[in-house]
């Protein structure tokens, strides 16, 4: 049914309308289905008041409802009569219907109302409004309007619409079907309330001319409304709060941080201040720069560097008193130094490079110190990078001084309120209050004095003890968190702290005796004796003077174990004078060889804690915790026993009366409380951390000291004659990665600025074989790379070292390389003749392969290709490739540089690596053009002087827009660095030809390419023209011109310079302040920003091994046990590969002790046997090793050398090991050799054959097992018990295995052979062979003759005359491995016999290689079988030969 337009004309229905009572009963009705999707985008007020439509709908006489037409006066009165029934939503109803009616007491809906009210503020004019009142300027056409005729702004489109919403509804009407929508789902807005979905409906325009209706339809339904479109672009346009807003929602936190994107990050980019000096001052806070505070702090610094907190010197004594003299700091010095850093916010960097005169103490290296004095001419030298380790201690002793400033003035705020809340909440009496009011004066005054942490936690310590935490808010009703009480506290309440006061000296005065600060009057006896005193104090806690006396000695002895001064001075007296011993665990003693990485520190005795100088703490630490170690601390006896003298000085009195005596009894037990039971363990606590913190210091300094070893090295130097010296560009590098097959060995060509020209992949290069396929395949891949290298011509070739196929891969490109030269000399240029191949480490390549910064810089290339990229980067410039790990994922953390340094934390180490990256990036400098067009030379922007990584991402987005700088005036002009910033950071940014800046012509300033500072421009160009006037003997004008043509003259005549006399101009100008600088601006003018970096070197042979094998200095060394696996047995030597790759050779006289009775190896030795052996000796140009197998060489010690790493290393020869433990260590040793096998069978089993014997100890007879052998992963043993006691061992041989890797062999082989019978899997060997047998061996021992066979006969025959089959006595004897360290299941041997016993012999035990072994120990089965074994033997040989 449709639903008939809207019309002015009266339709007449006779009497009245019309209506039927079910209209009317559905209209009532409606409510509940419909306010389900009621509209409440606007919930109502009270109050306001639904507005009514326009005037002209009024007047109209009709309405439809439901396709039946309503005359507005019906209408109204059935309104009136369901007055009481309808609500809002049926108001709403209506005017969707067009009928007009105001509630007369309806004061909602206020908001709508003023929306339409303000419907014409919006731009709209009378006339864009049809005659029937409807829809103005449609949406399109408002959008047509503002980009073509310029009239309503955008961000004011989505506004027109909404009054124009319900006309164009109204429009719509009869137009849908008259269902459509009557169900609704529910829907929420954007605030989460429920709203109403509007009717589905087509948007309604006004036709523009030449256009049709079905055109424009057809277009709405292909491009969607508008609107939507609008109202998204106006929220764009919103304030920035928006956007920040929305990437807050977007995002994780944690993205945004790594990304710079929070608010603080974006503070941080504006602030004109260094980064790293805003960073470090969240933490500190701002810092004093009034000068008391600023001569206070020099003062504690310099005192901190004399006494040697700081490890300067790394090696050597770090720590010492004697490292801190050795140092000539001036303390003005570091006061200038400080005023530099807080007042003038310069960074180390610029203050190291242009603020020398200021600082020049600071600046000497402490490890060149004397090589220094003995130079003094230090401009005569060529320079080089300096690790300014001075200056960065002393900034990080400024980080710690602020923070201890900042917690000391915490805690004096927190101890006064902590104070006052004591006085008012406890009730005391007067001489209480007195005393806490003494008391409290005492800790704030020790509280300003204190100059360490330790000494503000003892002040801290005190004051919790005599003031510990109120319980404010239990009288308001709230909870109260239970507390555990302590003995001191509950004394304390029990009011014995009286009693505790007149034993004499209070802890404080005890303190001020032994630091000698203050003499204490003569000590008084009480008259009465300390029990008669006592007995004035009991109470029910405390019944007896006894209980009372020593509860007021328990609060003595806390109070002088929590006393600064005497905590300060027992400190001084443990940490110079206590020893550390060390002393094996039983697993300790077990598990540290001479190799292994505690075996320095396993017997350690009486060394001095002074005398741990680097990381061996950290490793007693470790080894403590793993149970290994026990670790003792020990005050010597004339230290303790001048401690407790001086305490008994100070602290007992003359008196020689009973009465002081029995006080004098009670002080000694106070002092001997308080020293044994609270100080010392208090101070060994202390000296461990201590001493932690020290080795962490000295091991963060060999942290740096490796990474600086890599970074300040300089790039792949050119071979080429003719390079100019303006010619800076680095190598064409080749870079070769090399792959087993997927992916294949890949060759990178890279230009001389890292970029990537070409890519190669070569998956035969490689190939060994001899098949005449493989061959084609490999020719044709030589091929390629010869075309390859002619083609792109590289400078140096840079191969990843990675194992021993790299060696021989090296071979192949040289052999391409000289039948290159051979074959086509003139394609070829002349550097090619000279072509390098270098090793390089892929340990930082890989790193950045798997970043992930290698994705945004080398999207869509394979991972190897990435390696092969950061291979040949690294060669052309080891700073930036570097840097490049150095972004937010932190990715250079995981770069192994030291290998202790897991003691470190990432935060430890990263703050290291950027010391040392700002230090190296400033004296190298950066080339801004050329890192504008290349955007991984971009790395190391971050760690320039004043800048950090947001503001280097900030300035690198600017540079990157404008494409190049000219001048470095455009730094502040036109890429926003702030003044202070600009200051420090312009100095070591490089302004050059280079880049697109190449081929342009625009001017560059010649000092804009040296590091000499813009404020020093004008004396270098004094120094220039006093140079150029002495050269061309005429005086030059001061103009911009004719100072830069002096400069030119200079710079291209640098022996003018170097010839001189800079003292002679420094006086006659009067420049003695400069002096340092202008030796800098000197060098400079001769050559602008030379390399300082130590010149490239090619690995050496050492350095090639080690990369190659993957193996250190410490894990692969003579006397050294390693595994092997045998791969080819020869007559006289066994040819084997370790587990790194590596070639190990055993010779016969190196396999075993008795080697003289061996003819040939390959009677003992098979290929996949596996051995522990011992490194004989390394040949490193082979990549081989030589080892050794005899018993008596594996047990020999010769190469441990324990007793010379450390003077207080006294291993404690009486404590021998137990034979128990001897059994467990041989017992895990074979443990450790046991290699188990992938095979999974119900009988199979990875036990050892000690363990197996144990495991069917309690079986039956018969019962068996399958195992690993020890003969190697080519063999498994059948394990058979034979009775008790007795078992026997049967090798089974496979056959058919693959040997590609340790996993193919590990599976079991394709065929089984034991003897001669040959089997295809293990059940078939159960099923064929050891049922049968198992059979045999129970129907014998069911023999009811047996006992007339064991006690008849002579041992020598039989009862039934049948030969014995081992031939005379008949007892055999298993075999065992000739070491003798453990026993092993089957030997390597052939079974060895008594001499009546022949190889040939029948029976089971002469099959090849079994074994017999009883229960027994090793003893007893060399000497034969014990018990009753011997018969049971005779009889399975028997049963064997029959079956």
């Amino acid at each position: 049914m449709e639903i008939a337009p809207p019309t002015n004309e009266v339709v007449e229905t006779g009497s009245g309308c019309g209506i039927l009572p079910s209209v009317v009963v559905w209209f009532c009705g409606y409510d509940d289905e419909f306010e389900q999707g009621g509209d409440e985008d606007a919930e109502p007020v009270e109050g306001d008041a639904l507005d009514d439509r326009e005037e002209d709908d009024e007047d109209d006489g009709m309405s439809t409802l439901g396709g039946e037409f309503l005359c507005n006066d019906c209408c109204f009165n059935i309104l009136r009569e369901a007055e009481d029934v309808l609500d809002e939503d049926d108001y709403e109803l209506l005017r969707d219907n067009n009928i007009n009616y105001r509630p007369k007491e309806s004061k909602k809906f206020k908001r709508l109302k003023k929306a339409q009210r303000d419907e014409n503020q919006y731009g709209f004019s009378e006339e864009e409004f049809d005659g029937s009142g409807k829809g103005g300027r449609t949406a399109e056409e408002t959008v047509e309007r503002t980009l073509f005729d310029g009239a309503a702004p955008l961000e004011d489109i989505a506004e027109e619409e909404e009054p124009m919403e319900e006309e164009e509804e109204d429009g719509d009407i009869g137009e849908e079907d008259e269902m459509a929508d009557f169900i609704v789902d529910e829907e929420v807005d954007e605030h989460g309330a429920p709203m109403r979905r509007k009717k589905a409906k087509r948007k309604k325009s006004r036709q523009a001319s030449g256009v049709s209706s079905s055109a424009l339809q057809e277009a709405h339904e292909i491009f969607g409304d508008v609107d939507e479109l609008l109202q998204l672009r106006k929220q764009g346009l919103d304030s920035s709060e928006w956007r920040e807003r929305r990437l807050e929602d977007e995002f994780e936190p944690i993205i945004l941080s790594e990304k710079y994107m929070t608010e603080k990050d974006d503070q941080i980019r504006m602030t004109d201040v260094p980064e790293r000096m805003q960073v470090s001052e969240e933490s500190t806070g701002s810092p004093p720069t009034d000068e008391f505070s600023v001569v206070e702090e020099s003062s504690w610094i310099h005192n901190q560097l004399l006494t040697g907190t700081m490890p300067l010197f790394g090696q050597s004594g770090a720590g010492s008193p004697k490292e801190g003299q050795d140092l000539s700091i001036n303390r003005d010095d570091i006061m200038r130094f400080l005023d530099l850093l807080h007042v003038q916010k310069l960074d180390i960097s610029f203050i190291a490079m242009y603020r020398r005169e200021e600082c020049l103490s600071l600046l000497k290296d402490p490890g060149k110190q004397e090589e220094e004095d003995e130079n003094k001419d230090e401009f005569e030298k060529t320079p080089t990078l300096k690790w300014h380790k001075v200056l960065w201690a002393i900034q990080d002793l400024d980080r710690k001084w602020l923070l201890l400033q900042k917690r000391k003035t915490a805690l004096e705020s927190y101890y006064k309120k902590r104070f006052e809340d004591s006085q008012l909440i406890y009730e005391k009496t007067a001489e209480r209050r007195a005393l806490d009011e003494q008391l409290f004066d005492s800790i704030f005054k020790s509280l300003k004095a204190a100059e360490s942490e330790r000494e503000v936690d003892d002040v801290d310590s005190k004051f919790n003890l005599h003031f510990p935490p109120g319980e404010v808010g239990v009288d308001e009703g709230q909870y109260k968190r239970p507390k555990r009480k302590s003995l001191y506290s509950i004394c304390s309440k029990a009011g014995l702290w009286d009693v505790a006061s007149k034993f004499g000296y209070s802890s404080e005065q005890l303190g001020l005796q032994l630091s000698l600060e203050k003499m204490g009057d003569e000590l008084e006896d009480a008259k009465e004796t300390p029990e008669e005193m006592a007995l004035n104090f009991t109470c029910a806690m405390f019944e007896t003077p006894q209980a009372v006396l020593k509860g007021a000695r328990h609060m003595a002895a806390v109070e002088i174990s929590c006393e600064p001064c005497v905590r300060k001075y027992v400190r001084s007296i443990f940490m110079d004078n206590a020893v550390v011993s060390t002393s094996p665990t039983p697993d300790g003693n077990a598990s540290i060889d001479s190799f292994h990485q505690f075996a320095g520190v396993k017997w350690l005795r009486d060394k001095p804690l002074r005398g741990f100088e680097d990381a061996q703490w950290l490793l007693i630490q470790k080894a403590e915790e793993e149970k290994l170690l026990q670790v003792t601390f020990k005050l010597p006896d004339d230290s303790l026993n001048k401690l407790t003298s001086d305490c008994n000085e100070h602290y007992l009195s003359d008196g020689v009366s009973k009465s002081a005596q029995l006080w004098n009894e009670q002080r000694k037990l106070i002092l001997q409380d308080a020293l044994f039971g609270f100080l010392l363990p208090s101070m060994e606590k202390e000296a461990r951390s201590l001493m932690s913190s020290r080795a962490k210091n000295w091991l963060l300094m060999e942290y740096g000291k490796a990474l600086w070893d890599k970074v300040s090295v300089g790039p792949y130097q050119r071979k080429d004659n003719d390079i100019t010296s303006d010619d800076e560009a680095a190598p064409r590098v080749m870079a070769c990665c090399w792959g087993p097959g997927k992916p294949a060995t890949t060759f990178v060509m890279l230009d001389s600025s890292g970029e990537v020209i070409d890519v190669l992949y070569t998956g035969s290069l490689t190939l060994r074989s001899q098949n005449i396929n493989d061959q084609q395949r490999k020719k044709n891949d030589q091929q390629r790379v010869l075309k390859f290298m002619t083609d792109h011509q590289p400078h140096v070739v840079v191969l990843g070292a990675v194992n021993l196929s790299c060696t021989l891969l090296k071979d192949d490109i040289y052999e391409i390389i000289f039948k290159m030269v051979e074959e086509n000399p003139r394609d070829v240029g002349h550097e090619m003749d000279e072509l390098s191949i270098v090793y390089g480490d892929e340990s930082l390549s890989r790193l950045y392969e798997n970043s992930r910064i290698s994705s945004d810089q080398l999207p869509g290339q394979s991972g190897i290709v990435k390696r092969a990229v950061a291979l040949g980067r690294y060669l052309q410039n080891p700073l930036a490739m570097v840097a490049t790990l150095c972004g937010p994922g932190r990715e250079i953390l995981s770069w192994k540089l030291n290998l202790l340094e897991s003691f470190l934390t990432p935060d430890e180490k990263y703050g290291m690596i950027e010391q040392v990256m700002v230090d190296v990036t400033n004296q190298v400098g950066l080339d801004i053009n050329l890192a504008v067009s290349h955007e991984w030379l971009f790395a190391p922007l971050q760690f320039i002087s004043g800048l950090g990584p947001r503001k280097a991402a900030s300035l690198q987005r600017s540079l990157v827009r404008a494409g190049a700088i000219f001048t470095r005036k455009d730094f502040v002009t036109t890429h926003g660095l702030g003044k202070k910033v600009f200051v420090n950071a312009v100095g070591f940014l490089r302004v050059r030809r280079s880049g697109l800046a190449a081929s342009s012509s625009q001017f560059i300033d010649l000092l804009d390419d040296t590091r000499i500072h813009p404020e020093s421009y004008g004396l270098a160009q004094e120094l220039a023209k006093e140079v150029y006037n002495r050269d061309v003997e005429a005086d030059t004008n001061d103009d911009e011109d004719a100072l830069e043509m002096a400069i030119e003259h200079v710079r291209d005549r640098p022996e003018l310079l170097r010839t001189y006399l800079l003292d002679r101009h420094i006086k006659e100008k009067k420049r003695e302040n400069k002096r340092e600088t202008l030796y800098i601006i000197r060098r400079e003018l001769i050559q602008g920003f030379q390399d300082w970096r130590k010149q490239y070197k090619e690995p050496s042979q050492d350095e090639e091994f080690y990369m190659i094998s993957g193996e250190t200095e410490d894990t692969l060394a003579e006397g050294r046990i390693v595994q092997a696996t045998v791969r080819r047995v020869q007559g006289q030597r066994a040819v084997c590969v370790l587990e790194s790759g590596l070639t190990g050779m055993l010779m016969k006289e190196d396999y075993s002790d008795d080697w003289r009775d061996i003819s040939e190896l390959s009677d003992r030795l098979r290929e996949g046997d596996i051995l522990t052996c011992k490194i004989k000796s390394i040949m490193k140009n082979r990549y081989q090793v030589f080892l050794v197998s005899r018993e008596g060489e594996m047990k020999n010690n010769r190469y441990q050398h324990v007793q010379d790493l450390d003077p207080y290393y006294h291993e404690d020869r009486s404590n021998r090991q137990s034979e128990q433990e001897k059994a467990r260590k041989e017992k895990e040793l074979a443990k450790k050799h046991f290699k188990p096998r992938m095979i999974v069978h119900p009988r199979f089993q990875n036990i050892t054959a000690d363990e197996a014997m144990e495991l069917l100890s309690d079986k039956d007879p018969g019962e068996s097992i399958i195992r690993p052998s020890s003969r190697g992963p080519s063999y498994l043993t059948l394990t058979l018990k034979v009775y008790d006691g007795v078992y026997a061992h049967k090798d089974i041989v496979e056959g058919g295995k693959e040997h590609k890797d340790i996993t193919s062999l590990l599976r079991i082989g394709k065929t089984l052979k034991i003897g001669e019978d040959t089997f295809e899997d293990l059940d078939e060997v159960m099923d064929r062979y050891v049922d049968p047998l198992v059979a045999h061996l129970k129907t014998m021992l069911n023999y009811r003759g047996r006992n007339d066979y064991r006690n008849g006969g002579g041992r020598d025959g039989h009862p039934s005359g049948l030969p014995r089959p081992y031939g005379g006595r008949g007892r055999g004897r298993g075999s065992y491995n000739n070491r003798g360290s453990d026993r092993q299941d089957s030997s390597y041997d052939t079974p060895k016999w008594d001499s009546g016993t022949k190889s040939g012999d029948d029976g089971f035990g002469s099959f090849p290689d079994s074994g017999w072994g009883g229960g027994g120990s090793k003893k007893e089965s060399d000497n034969g079988w014990s018990g009753g074994g011997g018969w049971l033997l005779a009889l399975l040989s028997l049963s064997a030969f029959v079956f």
